[in-house]
């Protein structure tokens, strides 16, 4: 694609393709080799434990493939171990072979939050339960022999907690499996492949490299940001090595429509004619975490309003994106009410250019699909929202 400049159109499309929007679904039983295509596309998940639908890493694979089994993600990370958990984009499952890359992160690692103060005024604390998960894993907290006292809800860890989070994040101990949303814990040489242990370790340069140019084939074109962020990356750092890889032919510097900053595009991106795509994102797709490039993409404002206030909220607690051919056209506010088997859209909001019928017939169809695949019997939307007539007329 011998391009500088793109239209906005043109950007959308491509960042859609680059996520997986642009094939159709599976017609027949999905199986670990669809997930292993999207995975090579979106390179990581990001873990969440909300579970007022869905857990968020459930949710990107039926997006992008409709129903299949759950415990199929599982079963690559923790059976199969072709992916593994560690601070990617936020708390992620990743491919194995990005282990190597991210080693420099586990080795400059500095002790944050509660880990600050434990290695400070404990350390003799930490190095044992280190030896304690190396004798007796894998284990989680609470089976440790001295896992302390929490200091409060939410992310008041005990120091037991702490010092797992700590060892973790240098690398020392990984995820072994997950109890329902709990991690347990293991030496990472018990639990990772041989060969992705034995891989070569690249310079932080390199590795930095090397991660830029998969954020750049996920998002197909991206700003700096866009590109530093999908891996947590500092964008000052990022910005000469993606100049680099301009010079060197592996990206592409572009201008896109509307955009303030210069873009880079993958040599592999795809510009579809057009999208035929339906799905409801998780706030925590890699389609849209990135708020300022949900905007820029889309026109669509988004933010998640789990901690706002409820008479603060403007569109609900857990509101769900819905696309419907290559563009956003709706918020949808859902839970899944496990007592009544229903799946509930408690509020649901249309955008502007959007038609209200095709949308609510769209929605209807995706809402029904999904109730399937959670196993839960019906689907109710409730009156709130500028759709929700709408969707009740066309939910029957």
């Amino acid at each position: 694609m011998p391009r500088t400049d793109l239209s906005a159109d043109e950007a959308r499309r491509i960042a859609l393709a680059a996520q997986g929007f642009s094939e159709p679904r599976p017609s027949g039983r999905v199986d670990a080799r669809h997930l292993r295509r999207v995975l090579k596309r979106i390179n990581l998940l990001q873990l969440d434990s909300v579970n007022v639908v869905v857990r968020s890493h459930f949710m990107p694979f039926f997006s992008r493939l409709g129903p299949y089994p759950q415990e199929l993600i599982y079963d690559l990370a923790f059976k199969r171990r072709e992916l593994f958990e560690y601070w990617g984009h936020e708390a992620s499952l990743l491919p194995v072979d990005t282990y190597p890359l991210l080693r420099h992160r586990m080795e400059q690692a500095v002790p944050r939050y509660q880990a600050s103060t434990l290695m400070s005024e404990r350390p003799e604390y930490a190095a044992a339960i280190l030896e304690e998960v190396r004798a007796n894993g894998p284990l989680t907290v609470s089976d440790l022999e001295d896992p302390g006292e929490r200091t409060g809800p939410w992310w008041g860890h005990g120091p037991g907690k702490a010092a797992l989070e700590w060892h973790f994040r240098t690398g020392a101990i990984t995820t072994h499996d997950r109890r329902g949303f709990t991690r347990v814990y293991d030496a990472t040489e018990r639990v990772l492949p041989p060969h992705t242990l034995d891989a070569e370790i690249p310079t932080p340069e390199a590795a930095q490299r090397e991660l830029l140019l998969r954020s750049a084939r996920a998002h197909g074109v991206g700003t700096a940001k866009d590109l530093a962020d999908y891996y947590r990356l500092k964008t000052p750092a990022a910005r000469p090595l993606l100049n680099a890889l301009v010079d060197e032919g592996a990206l592409q510097r572009v201008t896109v429509e509307g955009w303030r900053q210069p873009a880079y595009l993958h040599p592999e991106a795809k510009l579809p004619r057009k999208i035929e795509a339906r799905a409801l994102l998780t706030p925590f797709d890699s389609l849209v975490w990135e708020r300022d490039r949900t905007t820029r993409l889309f026109n669509f404002d988004y933010k998640i309003e789990i901690y706002v206030p409820e008479p603060q909220r403007r569109y609900g607690y857990y509101v769900m994106p819905f696309l419907l051919n290559g563009h956003l056209v709706a918020r949808v506010d859902l839970k899944s009410e496990r007592d009544t088997s229903t799946l509930v859209a408690r509020a649901t909001h249309i955008e502007p250019a959007a038609d209200p019928r095709e949308v609510a017939s769209a929605l209807a169809t995706e809402l029904r699909l999904m109730a399937e695949w959670l196993g839960l019997d019906q689907v109710r939307a409730d009156v709130r929202g500028n759709l929700a007539r709408e969707l009740r007329v066309a939910l029957g």
